[in-house]
């Protein structure tokens, strides 16, 4: 018999794809799943329309990272009203070795039904995945607009290097929690699938740390440079990326203290600190978006020019 928790309000349906407790450790909340279906669907709306405005296809990461948190969201919304049980549990053996593999996807294709916690895990988790790829972007912006010779990396080796670690370290993390949730639902001892999950989440930790370092050089580098960036941008820039980075560190925590402790079984915990830092972070990279505020493909030319002085401004429509 699993410990764990079970709503007493929601008796345990014992469907094919039911855990014998709620994984989540409580049963989601519907208002923040509407806020957060709502909320990034305002998003992913607003940076569409950036995107296209300002003909910036290399931030468009944003757009597919916000349509998946939306999904995710309204998963939690299904787990909560249709069944807070639900990973996927199918007794079709083919269905239940693609989970066993991660391929989260894969099994509500392959017939499992109402797969809640697994597509909302896999949803979630991986959004902040292309939120990062667009930051890493901004970076080579910046390089082109100060100039190479302030770059500590050359742009391409910087974007390479960065979204490899993040493929690679989002990989894992979603095959120790496949498994993680597969131990539950078949009553196995979950250790070592969240060894194997702690291990992705901190691959991704470090490579956003080593991120934060190189952005925060190639500032300090280009103080010397004449062309002169918005300050409003760089803030921006600089406090998402932060935000990203606070909600990596705490999937670390959650991940390292287990799935059925304290960070994990606490919706307010989930909301402080996964929630409220990835809102923030994407409204304020659409504020701040780099289409706005640097105007990449000509800015190298004109530091040399008469204007070189003058603050990069806002890009024309």
């Amino acid at each position: 018999m699993i410990v764990g928790y079970i709503d007493p309000n929601f008796p345990d349906p014992n469907g094919p794809n039911d855990a014998e407790i709620v994984i989540y450790g409580y049963v989601p909340s519907v208002a923040l799943g509407s806020l957060g279906a709502t909320l990034f669907f305002i998003a992913a709306v607003l940076h569409l329309w950036l995107v296209i405005k300002y003909k910036t296809w290399y931030f468009s990461t944003m757009v597919l990272g916000l349509v998946l948190e939306v999904v995710g969201y309204i998963f939690r919304i299904l787990s909560s009203q249709k069944d807070p049980y639900s990973i996927v549990r199918n007794s079709d053996p083919q269905c239940q070795r693609a989970v066993e593999a991660m391929i989260y996807m894969g099994a509500l294709l392959m017939g499992a039904s109402q797969p809640f916690y697994v597509v909302q895990y896999f949803t979630i988790v991986v959004a902040p995945v292309f939120f990062s790829a667009a930051i890493y972007t901004i970076i080579s912006v910046l390089i082109r607009a100060y100039g190479r010779q302030y770059a500590v990396l050359p742009p391409k080796v910087i974007l390479a290097v960065f979204i490899s670690f993040d493929v690679v370290g989002t990989a894992i993390q979603v095959a120790g929690a496949a498994t993680v949730g597969v131990a539950y639902s078949q009553g196995k001892d979950p250790a070592v699938p969240s060894h194997v999950l702690l291990g992705g989440l901190s691959i991704q930790v470090a490579s956003f740390a080593g991120f934060l370092v190189i952005l925060g050089w190639t500032l300090v580098r280009a103080r010397g440079s004449t062309v002169k960036i918005s300050k409003m941008f760089l803030t921006t820039t600089i406090v998402a990326s932060i935000a990203i980075f606070v909600r990596t560190c705490f999937r670390v925590a959650e991940g390292a203290e287990g799935l059925m402790s304290k960070l994990s079984v606490h919706e307010a915990y989930f909301g402080g600190l996964e929630f409220a830092p990835v809102v923030i972070a994407v409204f304020l990279l659409a504020y701040g978006h780099p289409g706005r505020y640097v105007q990449s493909s000509k800015v190298h030319d004109e530091k040399n020019s008469e204007h070189a002085g003058d603050s990069v401004g806002l890009s024309s429509a």
